[in-house]
């Protein structure tokens, strides 16, 4: 079983940025990183959890929450306030007589359908464009 440790993930800027995700907790089975702001409000929340189903199902959850905040000033106040979040929940299910590399597989597929080269797939989730 791996350690909870940092994540880091590159953001799609034209330069990419690295963002650091720093361990959190482990509550309820849920493991929590943040990217932190020094304001709890705009922290970036990347989390993991696996769950097995009575049948043998094994369900893993992967979600990337980023919120974007801006300052408002009210009556000569300036506090961060929270304009809106962006998600992503990834999940995948797997048999429990799933092969190590049917996972393996699955994952890899999920990962290439999003890289920039898929126009098809990136025009839809990027552009929000339909497909026909």
């Amino acid at each position: 079983m791996p350690n909870l440790v940092p994540l880091v993930l590159k953001d799609g800027a034209a330069t990419p940025v690295n963002h650091t995700f720093a361990p959190r907790a482990i509550d309820g089975g849920v493991a929590t990183l943040v990217e932190s702001t020094g304001v709890p409000l705009g922290e970036r929340r990347v989390s993991f959890s696996q769950n097995r189903s009575a049948s043998g199902r094994i369900r893993c959850t992967q979600k990337l929450a980023v919120p974007v905040v801006q300052d408002a000033t009210v009556n000569g106040v300036t506090k961060p306030t929270l304009v809106r979040t962006n998600y992503a929940d990834i999940t995948f299910n797997f048999d429990s007589s799933s092969s190590t590399q049917e996972r393996k597989d699955l994952v890899s597929m999920v990962a290439d359908m999003l890289t920039p080269s898929q126009a098809m797939v990136r025009s839809n989730i990027v552009d929000l464009e339909g497909l026909y």
